[in-house]
């Protein structure tokens, strides 16, 4: 996680909201990072999660990443939680909830729909309180630009 958090802090140097994510391999080695890009690539889906599995799976030469943990710093929204079903990671392990957006626990629980074919293992809270702060500072100081949202 504190690989992740330093994600983070690459996204707000940005002007990109701070979360970063890193995906693990099954023997615990960095696979890939990501940190939020929304606003460098003028890409919606470039979230930090999304880019960590996408680098990781290239990095792997497979789509499937079964064996691999996603660390990221903020609960997945619906979009990134669809993504690690998909990648089939076995695990996500994410420090600070999203209440608004979150598809991992708080406002829905998506990676874990029992309707779906594959459910990775859900660690809640890892550093949460540095995750949260490193959010909160970035919106109390106020977003370079973009609309402000995750």
């Amino acid at each position: 996680m504190r690989l992740a958090l330093k994600e983070a802090a690459r996204a707000a140097e940005a002007g990109d909201v701070p979360v970063g994510a890193v995906v693990l391999g099954p023997d615990g080695t960095v696979v890939a990072t990501g940190h939020n890009e929304r606003e460098l690539t003028g890409d919606p889906t470039a979230h930090a999660e999304v880019l960590a599995l996408r680098r990781a799976a290239s990095s792997r030469g497979e789509w499937r990443l079964t064996g691999c943990t996603l660390v990221v710093t903020l609960e997945p929204c619906t979009m990134c939680a669809g993504a690690l079903v998909l990648s089939r990671v076995d695990r996500v392990v994410y420090g600070a909830r999203d209440e608004k957006a979150g598809a991992a626990g708080s406002l829905w629980d998506l990676v874990r729909d029992r309707r779906l074919n594959h459910r990775p293992e859900v660690i809640i809270g890892v550093l949460e309180a540095e995750c949260s702060a490193q959010l909160s500072a970035f919106f109390r100081e106020g977003p370079a630009s973009g609309s402000g949202d995750r």
